[in-house]
């Protein structure tokens, strides 16, 4: 990695540059080097995936800081993918974000009175998503592909099987709730003595004891790992959109199923073509003795090069439509059109 270029210096902008900065410089380098305009050089050739790897990862906010942070060994596959520290859901202070989110989103609630503190269940909880970007190229997009896919997530503890303890040892049942995780809680207030159900002090919540925590995960039963998965992304996905690949997120807890792994889709842009909608839009240069006397012309789309006719008298400007040759809808077989923009070149 040392002998790599830095990639803001071969997009040819600032480390503050915008991402609509970014993308302007990708469409002009990737013209100039792009292989079909360059056929046969090889110097060309490797300026065009060097621009392109350089834009993979600046085009991704993740990627970038992280870039910007560590440089070349920062967005290496292998970075921070470890043995992986443990997981247990909690933060600096005792703060449990999980024990946060509840309370907001369907937490139980006390008697009149009660202070309305929501009850930690031992019940099987579902694991949260996870996210995850990849880059692809226009065609790819307007044809669909295959992409094999790296990400962190937290799965369960292969040593202890999820349970927290020791190999070769079990979690005991918390004696202070009997196991339930819940206990009852008496307040003394102007109304009377109020009883509410709080997460149990000894366990956490769990309604189980870890007297000797495993090794792996320091007792959490969860840990974070670096995975791959090859996803199907469809024909006509667009830029900014997302792929939920279902049971590939964070490991549930109690038995809880896993998350979604959720991917976000960055589709490079092309040096040619634009999109709009599923329509394509392009420009080509023909002479002036094309335009005045008619001339049949090749046209590139993304089903290869195609023959069309213009008329004599063609002005600068005008635009013809190629029908179906445009981009398709997703889970669909209707395909947006091609408007073909002519450019006089005027000796």
């Amino acid at each position: 990695m040392a002998d790599k270029r830095d990639y803001y210096e071969v997009m040819g902008v600032a480390r503050d540059a915008t991402d609509e900065q970014i993308k302007k410089a990708y469409r002009s380098l990737a013209k100039k080097y792009h292989p079909d305009l360059n056929p046969g050089d090889t110097t060309a050739e490797q300026k065009f995936k060097e621009v392109n790897e350089a834009y993979e990862v600046l085009s991704d906010k993740e990627k970038r800081a992280r870039y910007d942070q560590f440089g070349h060994a920062g967005v290496d596959p292998n970075f921070g993918a470890g043995a992986g520290g443990s997981y247990g859901g909690a933060y600096p202070g005792g703060i449990d974000l999980e024990d946060i989110f509840g309370s907001i989103f369907g937490g139980g609630f006390g008697g009149f009175g009660g202070t309305g503190s929501r009850v930690r269940s031992n019940a099987p909880r579902r694991g949260s998503d996870t996210e995850a970007q990849v880059t692809i190229s226009f065609e790819e997009a307007a044809k669909g592909c295959k992409k094999t896919v790296s990400y962190t997530c937290v799965d369960a503890c292969t040593e202890c099987g999820g349970s927290g303890a020791e190999k070769g040892t079990t979690p005991k049942t918390c004696t202070a709730c009997g196991g339930s995780g819940q206990v009852v809680v008496s307040q003394r207030t102007p109304f009377g003595n109020i009883q509410t159900q709080a997460a149990c002090d000894k366990c956490h919540g769990t309604g189980k004891i870890i007297e000797k925590p495993c090794r792996t995960c320091s007792g959490a039963g969860r840990v974070r790992r670096s995975r791959k998965v090859e996803i199907n992304i469809p024909a006509g996905i667009a830029d900014g959109q997302m792929i939920s690949i279902p049971n590939h997120g964070n490991a549930g807890s109690n038995g809880g199923p896993a998350g979604n792994l959720i991917v976000g889709i960055n589709v490079r842009p092309h040096p040619l073509f634009e999109r709009r909608g599923n329509d394509v839009f392009c420009e080509v240069p023909i002479t002036f003795t094309q335009a005045a006397l008619g001339a049949e012309i090749v046209v590139p789309t993304l089903d290869g090069k195609v023959s069309y006719r213009i008329h004599e008298g063609t002005q600068p400007g005008d635009t013809f439509r190629l029908k179906g040759k445009g981009i398709a809808s997703v889970n669909s077989r209707t395909r947006g059109d091609q408007y073909v923009q002519v450019v006089v070149e005027v000796p």
